[in-house]
């Protein structure tokens, strides 16, 4: 038999592809009709916002490769012009399915619900005479129309900024047009509340401005309007071995980062011909990155609608998380902690406890110093106060990262708040972006030793996200682990590299090879005729070398179930190749953050929670960590109340196809219609049902095996 070689691009599922479909996924979520009809439209604002990060970073990028020459091609074979041909015609269906998701299903539906979006002629009197005086007490004063000629270049449009542009004639020229273009101000909401007794009504600012114009442009006659938005380039690029002042460069940037080459222009679809072949020559656009839209430009704004609608029946049932229990006497965490580790998942459990692990400490005359990493957190944060409370007693080291997308200005601030407070404030290593999350206390007991206390997570220090996504906290008071953060703290401020940093795992250290011997040790055991066993959980799988190694295994007879909520370039089910690997996604309510890495190894089982998915940036290009779970009774938690749940769900899941496309889990079991109420099993509303103390069924995942060979039923009929 001919050896199989894995460097074979049919192998791989193109990157950009395949979070394209993650996004579809989403869009999924907002056709739902077992969705709350709100909670629909704020899925429906997710794809969008996505979709607006996507082009400002990924094909922003691209395009720059194709224009500086590059002609590599990716793991899948692609040349960068085939991948870019790819996106364009993938990225203009994508957003003909949002519209159609709005115009078609989600705006008659809330019209019927009593949440209208009006448009200027479904005004009635009240209705009018607001807008009327809205427009002249507030939006006309912030309104500043710009006519292009000779003498008025065309004005800089920000990234992302709502623009309405016109075609103007002069009245005593009427043989010529002009350009003219009104920026949509940001202080104002895009979407404006109307008054009304007994529904929700809204209306778009665009069409305000649009409405008004002829006060603006006295001497013209308005020959059409179009409201347009364009995305700019928003990669930072920056030379940090010249810097001398990493945060000052961060900050210049910042500032032309709002400048960046246009990458996108979406503007409305009944737009005057003129108008938009005007836009695309003056940004500099090829027909491809025009997008026409069939409905509100940035229907990432439609969130507001579902902020400021207090319609709890149209929106998913509060989750109320499950606050931490102290079980010792004087319901002090620390004694809590010398006892026993203790694991919270997050949004089931409250993030309190972690809020509180930080608080506590800057009060704690006991406590001599904290260490911490900062990635992203919340402006309200909790942590970032105490931070500065404890500095005024004690040592305080703050890791803090200001290359963290589209937080960088935040964290700037936070940074020379945190060192005007006396906090020693470190900016991580030149080239690598600090991702790990970790919390370190040096403290002195009441019996008089000095310990070590640590928080290590998998998600970032934003008690507002920790609402939303899904994460985990492990508190521990270990010798071995606490020692560990202790040496990546020293990585991190002094580049002091040790040489182990067991038990953890260190990016770009030790992180990667560590896993790739995990996953070789399943190909061992299996190939010795031990079961091999591998679940694992994260966001995106997308590094060659893991990949490579599942397959291996896979090949060797390990039994493999990837849990990947986003980009995935493994292909499954390849004869010879991935026969024995399953990729599932799961969208639901919560956005799946948690990465979580189990592997029987020979039936010592081994479970590590990590900041890391298996990606090229986290495992090479930051400072990564992951970490083991060495407390047998949290093992077995995290493989039967998590694991088990996640593979058991056949109502969020869609199955990971080798042609690259997802299908509903039930289909792929090989059922007809979608599970019967009794047979449907939903890993979040499990998970929020044990958070609330009821008796429910446990999970109960297929056999890998069966698994795979129905899988194999549907491909072929697919």
């Amino acid at each position: 038999m001919a050896r199989i070689s894995l460097d074979n691009p049919a192998y791989y599922i193109n990157r950009e592809s395949s979070w394209l479909e993650f996004n579809r996924r989403v869009l999924e979520e907002a056709s739902a009709p077992e969705n709350p009809l709100l909670e629909r439209l704020k899925f429906l604002a997710i794809t969008a916002s996505n979709l607006d990060e996507f082009f400002e970073v990924r094909v922003a990028g691209l395009v720059q490769q194709i224009e500086d020459g590059y002609t590599e091609a990716g793991p899948d074979g692609l040349t960068l012009l085939e991948e870019r041909d790819l996106l364009a015609r993938n990225t203009h269906e994508f957003v003909r399915d949002q519209y159609s998701c709005w115009n078609e299903s989600l705006r008659s539906q809330l019209h019927e619900n009593g949440v209208r979006v009006l448009g200027l002629h479904e005004l009635d009197d009240r209705g009018r005479a607001f807008v009327e005086e809205y427009s002249e007490r507030e939006l006309d004063l912030l309104l500043t129309p710009v006519t292009v000629d000779p003498a008025h270049p065309f004005p800089r449009v920000i990234n992302k900024a709502l623009s309405v542009a016109f075609l103007l004639r002069r009245r005593r020229r009427s043989s010529v047009t002009y350009t003219g273009v009104v920026t949509v101000p940001r202080a104002l909401p895009r979407l404006v509340r109307l008054p009304s007794d007994d529904t929700d009504d809204f209306i778009f600012l665009a069409d305000l401005v649009a409405h008004h114009a002829s006060r603006m442009y006295h001497g013209y006659d308005l020959v059409s309007s179009a409201a347009f938005r364009v995305t700019r380039n928003s990669n930072l690029y920056l030379a940090e071995e010249e810097s001398r002042n990493l945060l000052e460069s961060v900050r210049t940037e910042l500032h032309n980062r709002r400048k960046g080459d246009a990458v996108r222009l979406e503007i409305e679809a009944d737009a005057d011909p003129e108008i938009i072949e005007r836009l695309r020559t003056n940004f500099g656009l090829d027909q491809w990155q025009v997008f026409p839209v069939n409905g509100p430009v940035n229907l990432s704004r439609l969130f507001d609608i579902y902020q400021q609608s207090a319609r709890p029946d149209l929106k998913f049932k509060a989750c109320v998380p499950r606050e931490l229990r102290l079980t010792g006497k004087s319901q002090d965490l620390f004694e809590e902690l010398r006892r026993h580790d203790v694991l919270l998942h997050h949004p089931y459990d409250s993030y309190d406890a972690v809020v509180s692990f930080i608080e506590s400490a800057a009060k704690d005359p006991r406590v001599l110093s904290i260490k911490q990493t900062l990635y992203r957190t919340n402006e309200q944060s909790l942590i970032v106060p105490a931070l500065i409370a404890a500095a005024e007693r004690k040592e305080v080291t703050a890791v803090v990262e200001l290359k963290a997308r589209f937080d960088e200005a935040s964290n700037i601030r936070w940074a020379r708040d945190l060192e005007d407070a006396g906090v020693q404030v470190f900016h991580g290593l030149v080239g690598l972006k600090t991702h790990c999350k970790l919390s370190l206390l040096v403290r002195r007991d009441p019996d008089g030793v000095i310990r070590r206390y640590a928080h290590l997570g998998t998600g970032n220090y934003n008690a507002s996200t920790a609402r939303l996504y899904t994460d985990l906290s492990l508190l521990t008071a270990s010798a071995a682990i606490t020692s560990a953060v202790h040496d990546v703290f020293s990585f991190l401020t002094a580049y002091a590299e040790h040489s182990s940093y067991e038990p953890l795992m260190v990016a770009p250290l030790d992180l990667a090879e560590g896993c790739l011997a995990m996953i070789n040790r399943e190909a061992e055991h299996a190939a010795r005729g031990k079961p091999g066993r591998i679940i694992a959980k994260m966001n995106a799988l997308l590094d060659k070398n893991i990949i490579m190694a599942l397959y291996r295994a896979s090949q060797a007879g390990v039994e493999i179930d990837l849990i990947v909520r986003g980009m995935c370039a493994l292909r499954p089910g390849v004869r010879g190749v991935s026969d024995r690997i399953r990729v599932r996604s799961i969208v639901g309510r919560f956005l799946e953050h948690s990465r979580i890495f189990y592997f029987g190894n020979g039936g010592e089982e081994e479970i590590y929670l990590s900041s890391a998915d298996w990606m090229p940036r986290n495992l090479y290009e930051r400072v990564e960590v992951m970490f083991p779970l060495t407390n047998p009774m949290l093992r077995e938690r995290v493989k039967r109340e998590m694991l088990d749940a996640y593979l058991a769900d056949n109502v969020k899941t869609r199955v990971l196809l080798k042609d690259g496309s997802y299908i509903p889990a039930w289909r792929a079991g090989g059922k007809r219609k979608p599970p019967m109420p009794g047979e449907r099993f939903s890993a979040q509303d499990f998970l929020i049902a044990v958070a609330e103390g009821k008796r429910i069924p446990e999970p109960i995942p297929e056999s890998p095996r069966l698994s795979a060979r129905r899988r194999s039923r549907i491909e072929r009929k697919t």
